[in-house]
C-alpha cells in the first residue's frame, strides 16, 4: 500500500513492477491483492499457477497506464512460459539442482519501457518479505508461537520425523487455526498451489475467494511499546546510547517500532 501511495504522487505517470517471492506457488504475490482490496494496491497480479504471456502483459500494462496515468504490477518470481520455462531463468542451477532465478522485475521493467515508452522502475522485496517481523500481524505471531510450542512438546514426548502443520476451520463464522503433526513423507516435495478458480479468468488478478481465505491471516496489531528493546551488539552499544547515558532510544511520544 505504501508503494502504491508513492506511485500516485508523481505528476508524470510511471509503471512500478514489484517482484515477489514464489517459485511455484503464488500465495505471497497473490496476497498483494489485499492492498487492492483495501483501496491502494497493484492493478495487476501475476502468479506461477497461470502461464505468463509477454504480449498480453504489455497490453495490460499499457492499457492501464494510458487510462489511469500509472500502473502497479505485483508479479511472482516464478512466472513461466506456457511450455514451463521460467521467464527469469538464468541457466544456472543451485546446489539442489533447481533452476536459479533472478532479475525478473528488472527484465519486465526494461521490456515495458521498450514497448510503451513509459517511465518504469522495478522493486525486488527480497528477504524483507520474510524477515520484516515488525509488520507481522497478531494472528501471525500467535500461530508462530503455537507452532513452536507444539514442536517442542512433540520433541520432548519423543516424537520424530514429524512436521508441525496448521489446520484451519470456521467455527461460528470465525476463522480458527490449530496445530497438528504430520509425517515428513507426506509433505516432502509437495506444494500447495493457489486454486485456479481463485485467480481471475485473464490470469492477472485475484478473485474474492482468495481474499476471503487470506484476509484472516493479517488480523490484529502486534503489541509494541515505545521502549521496545533492540538487539545490541558490542560494537553498536555505545553509539545507541542517548545523552542521558541510558540504552533507551529517544523516540518521540506515540512512536511505535
Amino acid at each position: 500500500m505504501e508503494v502504491h501511495q508513492d506511485l500516485r504522487v508523481y505528476d508524470k505517470g510511471r509503471v512500478t513492477i514489484v517482484e515477489i517471492m514464489g517459485r511455484h506457488a503464488g500465495w505471497l504475490a497473490g496476497s498483494a491483492a489485499l492492498a487492492t482490496y483495501a483501496g491502494a494496491g497493484p492493478d495487476l497480479v501475476y502468479l506461477p499457477e497461470v502461464p505468463f504471456n509477454m504480449e498480453e502483459f504489455w497490453q495490460n500494462v499499457n492499457g492501464i497506464y494510458r487510462s489511469k496515468g500509472s500502473c502497479m504490477v505485483a508479479v511472482s518470481e516464478g512466472v513461466r512460459h506456457a511450455d514451463g520455462r521460467f521467464i527469469a531463468e538464468s541457466g544456472d542451477k543451485d546446489v539442489f539442482g533447481h533452476t536459479q532465478l533472478g532479475g525478473l522485475g528488472a527484465m519486465l521493467a526494461e521490456s515495458v519501457k521498450r514497448q510503451t515508452g513509459a517511465k518504469v522502475r522495478s522493486i525486488e522485496l527480497s528477504l524483507l518479505q520474510r524477515c520484516a517481523s515488525h509488520v507481522a500481524s497478531k494472528t501471525d505471531i500467535d500461530e508462530a508461537y503455537m507452532a513452536g510450542k507444539a514442536a517442542v512438546e512433540a520433541a520432548v514426548a519423543g516424537q520424530t520425523d514429524k512436521m508441525v502443520a496448521f489446520e484451519r476451520s470456521t467455527e461460528n463464522g470465525q476463522y480458527v487455526c490449530k496445530a497438528k503433526l504430520i509425517g515428513l513423507t507426506d509433505v516432502a516435495n509437495v506444494e500447495k498451489l493457489v486454486p485456479r478458480e481463485w485467480i481471475n479468468p485473464r490470469g492477472n488478478g485475484m478473485e474474492q475467494p482468495f481474499i476471503d481465505y487470506v484476509l484472516p491471516l493479517i488480523q490484529g496489531k502486534r503489541p509494541c511499546g515505545r521502549n521496545t528493546p533492540f538487539p545490541v551488539s558490542r560494537s553498536s552499544k555505545k553509539s545507541r546510547r542517548n545523552r542521558s547515558g541510558t540504552d533507551n532510544l529517544p523516540f518521540p511520544p506515540g512512536f511505535s517500532v
